[in-house]
């Protein structure tokens, strides 16, 4: 049976369209700047304030040698002077310790374009985090922040007295493992173990400035 040539071209040209749709849809990778903490405090909502969050992420980071970069928790604060976690983790691009892009800017970041999930929402070294169908389930991640990373109005307590009480108080929290990744519901509490019945560990997203 004889070919026409002409249909041998066109497939081939379509399958080179194709590819090239699908190189394209590929997101770009990059340099690890974003991680969840394999660990919390040990003291429940109590970081030290937001220096002591920052530094947990700090030395999380440099125990993966990325300890050259400037690292901040994904928190907000109430009251006087409050902290909006969106305006402290720098402009993006952020990438998972695997090279994988979560999010381009901070207003993708805040959307539907975000790609924090259960899969690519990884520890800091690159190690998954048990969700919600895991035993123990830890996909509580603490930030006090509402969905689009902005501080709560004063009076309700959102932070665990801004992240230095460990009893009184809670904590909002999102899930890494689900689209509502910074904002899903209440802590019990801000004790340790407050914390774990409501399905988290107090960890933290960290995000590097990139600055």
């Amino acid at each position: 049976m004889k070919t026409d040539n002409r249909f041998v071209i066109y497939g081939v040209a379509s399958l080179f369209v194709v590819l090239g749709g699908v190189a394209q849809a590929q997101p770009p990778t990059g340099p690890m700047s974003f991680f969840v903490t394999s660990m919390g405090s040990g003291n429940g909502g109590n970081l030290g304030g937001l220096a002591g969050a920052d530094a947990i992420c700090q030395n999380l980071a440099e125990s993966v040698d990325q300890g050259h970069l400037t690292w901040r928790a994904y928190l907000s604060t109430q009251g006087a002077n409050a902290v909006n976690a969106r305006d402290r983790i720098g402009p993006g691009p952020w990438f998972n310790p695997n090279g994988y892009r979560v999010a381009a800017d901070v207003d993708s970041l805040h959307t539907m374009a975000h790609r924090i999930g259960p899969e690519t929402a990884l520890d800091e070294r690159g190690r998954v985090i048990p969700g919600t169908f895991a035993v123990p389930n830890r996909h509580d991640v603490l930030t006090g922040s509402t969905e689009d990373g902005r501080a709560y109005p004063a009076g309700d307590d959102m932070t665990c007295n801004n992240w230095t009480s460990n009893d009184a108080g809670k904590a909002r929290v999102g899930h890494h493992d689900f689209a509502a990744w910074a904002s899903a519901h209440d802590s019990r509490g801000c004790s340790p173990d407050a914390l774990r019945a409501s399905g988290g560990d107090g960890l933290l997203y960290c995000f590097a400035l990139n600055e």
